[in-house]
C-alpha cells in the first residue's frame, strides 16, 4: 500500500531549523506554564506559621505552676496537644517544651538569629517572663535534654550544644533552638506546638497543632 511521497520529505534546512524551533517553543511554554501552575499549589500545602492556625494547649494546673517556678535553669513543662486530620478521629498525645524564666533584652542580645529579617519569628518569642523551646533538635529531629554538670542542651543522637537561651554553641546542628508560641489563656499558659523542618539553617513549619 502507497503513501503519499511528501511525508518522506524533510523538508528545506530552513523549515526543519523553523519546525525545531516551534517544538522548542511548545516545550518552553509548556513548561512555564507548569511551573506557573505548582507554584501556588505548592505553597498553599506549606502552613503559614503567621496565621497560627493551630489550637494552643493549655497547661494543666501544675505544669503552669511548675512554669511560674521556673528559672534561667530550663524547666521540664508536659502538656497534651489535641490533634485533628481530616481522616482519622481527634486525638492527643503528650509533648513538653523547655521553659526558660528570661526577658526579651537577655533573649535578644543571646539570640539575634530570632530577630534578624529572615530568621525572625512571626510570634513574641517571650511571654509571661518566659521563652519555651521545642525538644526536637534542629539538626534530625532527636530530643535533646538539659545537661545539668554542662548547663547546656546536649543532643545525645551527635553532640551539637545549646546554652540555656537555645543559642547554638556545638555540633552539626544549623540552627539555635526553636522557640514556640506562649500565650495567657484563661488564667493559665497555652502552647501551640510547632513542627519545623530538621536539618536547614531556616525556621520551614513543617506542621502545627
Amino acid at each position: 500500500m502507497g503513501h503519499a511521497v511528501s511525508y518522506d520529505d524533510p523538508g528545506t534546512p530552513q523549515e526543519q531549523s523553523r519546525r525545531t524551533f516551534m517544538a522548542n517553543a511548545v516545550l518552553s511554554l509548556g513548561g512555564i506554564i507548569g511551573v506557573a501552575m505548582a507554584i501556588p499549589l505548592v505553597t498553599s500545602l506549606i502552613p503559614d506559621v503567621s496565621t497560627l492556625g493551630g489550637t494552643p494547649s493549655p497547661l494543666s494546673p501544675e505544669e503552669f505552676k511548675k512554669l511560674q517556678a521556673a528559672t534561667a535553669t530550663p524547666t521540664k513543662i508536659v502538656f497534651q496537644v489535641k490533634s485533628q486530620d481530616g481522616y482519622m478521629a481527634p486525638g492527643q498525645s503528650e509533648q513538653y517544651v523547655w521553659a526558660v524564666k528570661t526577658d526579651m533584652a537577655k533573649l535578644e542580645a543571646a539570640r539575634p538569629d530570632l530577630f534578624g529579617a529572615t530568621g525572625k519569628v512571626p510570634y513574641p518569642a517571650v511571654t509571661l517572663g518566659f521563652t519555651v523551646f521545642s525538644p526536637i533538635c534542629p539538626h534530625l529531629g532527636c530530643r535533646f535534654n538539659w545537661a545539668t554538670d554542662e548547663k547546656k542542651f546536649v543532643c545525645p543522637c551527635h553532640g551539637s550544644k545549646y546554652s540555656a537561651l537555645g543559642d547554638h554553641l556545638a555540633g552539626p546542628a544549623p540552627r539555635g533552638l526553636d522557640p514556640l508560641p506562649l500565650k495567657e489563656q484563661n488564667g493559665t499558659a497555652a502552647v501551640t506546638w510547632i513542627v519545623y523542618k530538621d536539618n536547614e539553617p531556616d525556621r520551614i513549619v513543617l506542621s502545627y497543632s
